[in-house]
């Protein structure tokens, strides 16, 4: 099954790709967008996670976004399961799978197939959780750095579900979580196209900012209100993202509020941003077999060439 997968860190130009591509270039070929975004999957998050407009999702289908509330757990695992049915579907009805995103994780479990990593083991995460309770979240942070330091700097430290499920890997197995990886190479029931989008550091930076500040004149505090008057905080898997967790201090241990200082909120959330897209363009470069294609010029034409190409050699490979 030929599938697209269009990469690109945040604020790179995937939104405005896609619209030229599949609906603006009256293309040939019926196009359905999967979100490969770890937080537009969230409800009620839209302008913090750049959802793509409803006029695009209208005129161009869209799948796994506002699928979970803020509150629940959404992993690499149940993308890689989603993302398997939907591009059955799309391909059952004659549409051509298109995988847009930046959260890298989950774009190359999906590509390589997801590690054979344990089980989860229930009566061993119980006690983790009452380890975290008791010993604080900072000695299991210590613990996992000192035997998995790769997952560690991966998880962020108030990812308490990815964090607990590092160390339950580990005490389970003796080895890292991070040791399960796929060897085999792409997965034999697709045959795919990746295309990272590449921009130079200082225009994506300028980008980055410019973006941001547009999400604050669009109402992003009052979105994060929203929100948390709703009963939702940084504790929540969706307000960890970045753009929502900025918002919240900690006057006093276990206590939380909204910051008054929405100046410096903006500039951390920009800050973190640069910062993610940094890391999104090195783990990029992990994933096997990406065309890099520069966003300057023409990069849709280049695009769509290389497209055409990769379609006509699948239906000679048919």
């Amino acid at each position: 099954m030929p599938v697209i997968l269009l990469l690109g860190p945040t604020a790179s130009g995937k939104t405005e790709l896609l619209e030229r591509l599949f609906v603006r270039d009256s293309p040939a070929y019926r196009a359905e967008i999967l979100s490969a975004d770890s937080m537009q999957v969230y409800r009620g998050m839209d302008i913090g996670t750049a959802k793509p407009p409803a006029e695009l999702r209208a005129a161009l289908p869209h799948h796994l976004i506002d699928i979970r509330d803020p509150g629940e757990q959404f992993n690499a695992g149940e993308f890689v399961r989603l993302a398997d049915e939907c591009c059955r579907a799309i391909a059952g009805r004659g549409g051509l799978p298109v995988i847009s995103g930046g959260t890298g994780f989950y774009l190359k479990n999906f590509v390589l197939g997801l590690p054979d990593a344990p089980p989860s083991d229930a009566p061993l995460r119980q006690a983790l959780k009452e380890e975290l309770r008791c010993r604080g979240i900072a000695a299991l942070v210590e613990e996992l750095a000192a035997n998995d330091p790769e997952s560690a700097g991966r998880i962020h430290s108030n990812d308490t579900y990815r964090l607990l499920r590092a160390l339950e890997v580990f005490r389970v197995s003796g080895r890292p979580l991070s040791s399960f990886r796929s060897t085999s190479g792409p997965r034999p029931d697709y045959r795919f196209l990746i295309i990272a989008l590449d921009r130079k550091r200082e225009e994506l930076y300028r980008r980055i900012d410019e973006r941001c500040a547009r999400m604050f004149r669009a109402g992003l505090p009052a979105e994060v209100h929203k929100l948390y008057d709703a009963g939702f905080g940084p504790h929540d898997p969706g307000l960890r993202a970045i753009g929502y967790r900025e918002f919240f201090v900690e006057p006093e241990p276990g206590h939380f509020r909204l910051s008054e200082d929405l100046a410096g909120v903006e500039a951390l959330v920009a800050q973190n941003s640069r910062r993610y897209a940094k890391r999104q363009l090195t783990y990029f470069a992990s994933i096997p077999g990406v065309t890099w294609i520069s966003a300057e010029g023409d990069p849709a034409g280049r695009i769509k060439a290389e497209l055409e190409r990769f379609l006509r050699r699948s239906i000679q490979h048919e």
